[in-house]
C-alpha cells in the first residue's frame, strides 16, 4: 500500500511539474508576438476578438469582457485592423457572444460593416483555426488577455498561421486567480488536442471576409 502511494505521489508530482514547464514553454514561444501599444503593432487585415460572457454569475461586467471590447476599439480605431471577426460561443439562443460583442462595439462607433461574426467559437482553438479554414486568414492579430492571446498564439503557430496578439489590459489578481489556475490546465489539454488534431467542433460554407 505504502508503495502504491508513493509511486502515486510521485505521479501527482510529475504530473505538475510537466504543466508548470509547459505553461512557461508557451509563454517563452509567444513572447515576441505579443504587443502592448498599437503603435508598435503591425498591421493586418483582420483582429480576433476571443468571446467571453459580458455578465458574471452575479451581474456585475466581467472585466474580462469589458477590456477586449476596448482593446479591440483601440486597435481598430488606431487603423492597425481593417476589420474585426468577433468569435464566441453561441450555445444557446439566449447565449451569443459574437452578437453581444457586435453590439457593444458598434455602440462604441465601429461600423457594423467591419464586423464579421463567428458562432462556433466555442473554444480557443476552434476560433483559430476557423479564422483559417472558414474566413480565410492565415495572418491576423488576436485580441484578448495575455494569457490568453498566448495560448492563441501558440495554437496558430502549431497550424502554419502568422498571429500576432494585441494585449487587453489584465484583471487583478485577486479577480482572476482561478482563471490563472485554469490557464494551467488549458494549456496541457491544448497540447493534447494538437498531438492528436482536434479539430473544431464545427466547420462549414467559407466566409469571405471584405
Amino acid at each position: 500500500m505504502k508503495k502504491w502511494l508513493k509511486i502515486s505521489a510521485f505521479l501527482i508530482l510529475l504530473v505538475v511539474i510537466v504543466t508548470i514547464l509547459n505553461y512557461h514553454y508557451v509563454k517563452r514561444q509567444t513572447a515576441t508576438s505579443l504587443f502592448t501599444n498599437t503603435s508598435a503593432i503591425p498591421p493586418q487585415k483582420v483582429g480576433l476578438v476571443l468571446g467571453t460572457s459580458k455578465y458574471l454569475a452575479g451581474g456585475q461586467i466581467n472585466l474580462y469582457y469589458h477590456y477586449r471590447i476596448t482593446a479591440a476599439q483601440q486597435l481598430f480605431e488606431a487603423g492597425k485592423v481593417q476589420f474585426l471577426l468577433l468569435s464566441g460561443d453561441n450555445g444557446t439562443k439566449e447565449y451569443n457572444e459574437p452578437a453581444q460583442m457586435k453590439e457593444d462595439l458598434v455602440a462604441l462607433g465601429i461600423p457594423a460593416d467591419r464586423i464579421y461574426l463567428d458562432y462556433a467559437g466555442f473554444r480557443t482553438l476552434d476560433s483559430v483555426v476557423r479564422a483559417k479554414e472558414i474566413f480565410g486568414q492565415k495572418s491576423f492579430i488576436c485580441i484578448s488577455q495575455p494569457f490568453h492571446v498566448a495560448r492563441a498564439i501558440y495554437i496558430g503557430q502549431q497550424h502554419g498561421l502568422e498571429v500576432s496578439g494585441y494585449v487587453a489590459q489584465e484583471v487583478s489578481l485577486a479577480y482572476g486567480y482561478t482563471v490563472l489556475i485554469r490557464e494551467y490546465l488549458a494549456r496541457m489539454k491544448m497540447q493534447l488536442d494538437l498531438i492528436f488534431g482536434k479539430a473544431p467542433k464545427y466547420l462549414g460554407e467559407k466566409i469571405t471576409i471584405e
